[in-house]
């Protein structure tokens, strides 16, 4: 998409939110992106539909999955998830080092130099442009493909939906809706560029919704009264406890200001599946299975809370 685009920017309120429910869909790489389909349609099977709220955030692999849940039901995504077929390596070729544990490597790297979440922001985006300058330009438009092919409507739906992202030109955090001027998929595609190289919109460039503030954004549904966050990383994070990014302190700052806010991570027992482990997508199926198991059993209790 060629465009050249007026600046999104970070919404100025949410004083006035357009309702009472709002759902957070954090990061977490491919297998988080099956899990928090798992974990939806296990819900959406038990009888509490999710999907309908108010609000939807959605932030790298949650953002994919904010565009899915407008698109088809939660049982439906998740016997897709379930019955893929991961890629067969050729026989007699060697394994590859994982991606995920190449890039935790390297943001390590970055924190470790960093003082604060802006100057890391400033970091990886000088890395991804420096990149970006030594590739042959055509990332964005393979890249694009493959996130179009992730859910069939390409339109924004009615219900109110942000992504997240960075603009990696100037570093500031950016949300994207349906009146930013970038349609879904460039949106999607945005906030999911964490592998090295920025996402080209028009004249600009951007970068994974996660380094925003961290894979959830929770802050972000400030103002609604009750706040579910799927959290396929369970609200860990790598930065230093003095940055103060951590999930715990987005959630402690929505519960002061009155909202009502649950949060649900992996289970102990399906930790392994994500973290290192989170580009491996011959886990996805696992990773959905495990989610759906875990929502089926968090139901009775979240309906009380979401109703």
């Amino acid at each position: 998409m060629n465009t050249t685009l007026s600046t999104p920017h970070e919404p100025t309120s949410t004083a006035t939110p357009a309702g009472k429910r709002a759902l957070v869909l954090g990061g977490g790489g491919s297998t988080g992106n099956a899990w928090l389909v798992g974990i939806v349609a296990g819900l959406f099977d038990a009888g509490l539909d999710v999907t309908q709220a108010d609000l939807t955030i959605g932030t790298s692999a949650g953002s994919t999955a904010a565009a899915q849940f407008a698109d088809a039901s939660p049982a439906e995504l998740l016997t897709i998830t379930v019955d893929a077929v991961p890629p067969q390596r050729p026989p007699g070729s060697a394994p590859r080092r994982a991606p995920m544990t190449d890039g935790l490597t390297r943001l390590q790297q970055l924190i470790a130099s960093s003082d604060s979440m802006s100057e890391l922001r400033r970091r990886v985006a000088a890395a991804a442009l420096e990149a970006d300058a030594a590739s042959d330009g055509s990332w964005s438009a393979r890249w694009r493909a493959t996130v179009a092919s992730r859910f069939r409507n390409h339109d924004w739906p009615e219900r109110r939906i942000l992504i997240t992202a960075i603009d990696a030109r100037t570093t500031e955090p950016v949300v994207f809706d349906r009146d930013s001027g970038v349609d879904l998929v460039d949106a999607v595609a945005a906030s999911c560029a964490g592998g090295g190289l920025p996402y080209r919109i028009g004249d600009r460039q951007y970068l994974d919704g996660g380094y925003r503030v961290n894979a959830e954004n929770a802050d972000l549904a400030a103002g609604y009264e009750r706040v579910l966050v799927l959290s396929p990383f369970g609200g860990r994070t790598l930065h230093p406890l003095e940055w103060n990014t951590r999930l715990a302190v987005q959630v402690g700052a929505l519960r002061a200001s009155g909202s009502r806010v649950e949060i649900v991570g992996p289970d102990a027992a399906s930790e392994h599946l994500f973290g290192s482990n989170a580009m491996d997508f011959s886990l996805r199926p696992a990773a959905a299975r495990a989610g759906y198991e875990q929502g089926k059993g968090l139901a009775e209790r979240l309906t009380a809370f979401w109703s």
